[in-house]
Order: C-alpha cells, then sequence, then structure tokens
C-alpha cells in the first residue's frame, strides 16, 4: 500500500510538473506574440503618421469684377489667383484677361477685382499720367523685355516684332504692328493704347 502511494505521488508530481512546464512554455510564447503585435501596431501607426496627407487651411477670397460668379470663395492656403478665378466662373466675355496676374498667390481676406477691357484701358492710361510720362512703349525701338510687358505679347511674339523690324525697317504707325505674323485686331486692341512709333 506505501509502494502504491508513493508510485502515485511520483506520478502526480511528474504530471505537475509537466502542466506547469508546458504553461511556463504557453505563457512566454503569448507574451512574444504580445511583444510583436504591439511592435506592428506601433509600425503600422507609423506609417499611418507619414502616408497622411499634412492638413492645410482654408483662406477666403472675394472675387469680384468682370467675372461669371462674383462673390467670396473658399481655397486651400498657398493658392493661385487663377485657381480663385476659377472658383468664380472664370473671366466674363467682356473682362481685360491680362491685366490681373494669374500667377500670383492669394492671402487670406483679399479682394481680387478683375477689370472690363475698358476699365483697363483707364487704368493704363491713370499710371501713365501719374508718372508723369506718357508711358508708351515705342514698337521702334523697344527691346523684347519691354514689349514682353504688353498685353498679349509673350517671348515669341516679341521675337517675331523685333525680326520683322530688321526685316522690314522701323513701323510707320501702331497699327503696322499687325504686319507682323501672330498679331492680329484682337491683340492689337488690347495694345493700341500703349504703343507708339516714336
Amino acid at each position: 500500500m506505501v509502494k502504491n502511494k508513493t508510485i502515485r505521488a511520483l506520478v502526480c508530481c511528474f504530471v505537475l510538473s509537466g502542466l506547469l512546464c508546458g504553461c511556463g512554455t504557453q505563457t512566454e510564447g503569448l507574451v512574444l506574440v504580445s511583444e510583436n503585435a504591439a511592435e506592428m501596431s506601433a509600425a503600422g501607426e507609423l506609417l499611418m503618421t507619414e502616408d497622411a496627407p499634412e492638413q492645410m487651411s482654408e483662406i477666403y477670397v472675394h472675387v469680384c469684377g468682370a467675372v461669371n460668379r462674383p462673390g467670396v470663395v473658399v481655397l486651400q492656403e498657398g493658392s493661385r489667383v487663377e485657381e480663385a478665378l476659377e472658383a468664380a466662373g472664370g473671366f466674363r466675355r467682356d473682362a481685360e484677361r491680362d491685366y490681373v496676374n494669374l500667377a500670383a498667390r492669394v492671402s487670406d481676406g483679399e479682394k481680387l477685382y478683375f477689370p472690363t477691357q475698358e476699365e483697363a484701358a483707364g487704368l493704363w492710361k491713370e499710371s501713365r499720367e501719374e508718372s508723369g510720362t506718357d508711358g508708351l512703349i515705342d514698337i521702334n525701338t523697344a527691346d523684347a523685355e519691354a514689349l514682353c510687358t504688353l498685353p498679349g505679347i509673350g517671348e515669341a511674339k516679341a521675337g517675331d516684332i523685333l525680326r520683322y523690324r530688321e526685316e522690314n525697317g522701323p513701323f510707320e504707325c501702331t497699327e503696322d504692328i499687325m504686319k507682323v505674323p501672330g498679331i492680329k485686331e484682337s491683340v492689337y486692341g488690347k495694345i493700341k493704347d500703349r504703343i507708339k512709333t516714336g
């Protein structure tokens, strides 16, 4: 009987130690999984933070004048005048398209006024009078840089004007600028009050 009790006690000890060792292993496994899960979660949060776009603040700009839908428009900070114009429905048919710099950045609370062609002609005239000079560009002597300040005249057209002048001599009157390839009546209408021939 004593032997049987001793054997039973030894078997119980082995079973209990086996269970305890097994539980320890499982616990270590669980801890390891738990640690890996925490690392993966932290890495996921880091990736989400890096990929998340920066929040841009909104600005309010008052667009008025010769536009289709004048009023206050909401834009993202860092927007350009062109985006404000688009938000206001674009140019009206009578708008002077070259008066306002479309590439300039807008700021919160700014007021953008797009004049009509008639208004722009008056504004240019006032500017010339205030400067104390006629402010007109002589198309017979102006260089490419000066010609590019005229509405509708870019580097290519300025080059065409210089080339025409070299090949054909000076312009006799401002209307002669329409003899330059690519300069039509519509362009001349924009620049006629800003040019002279001497």
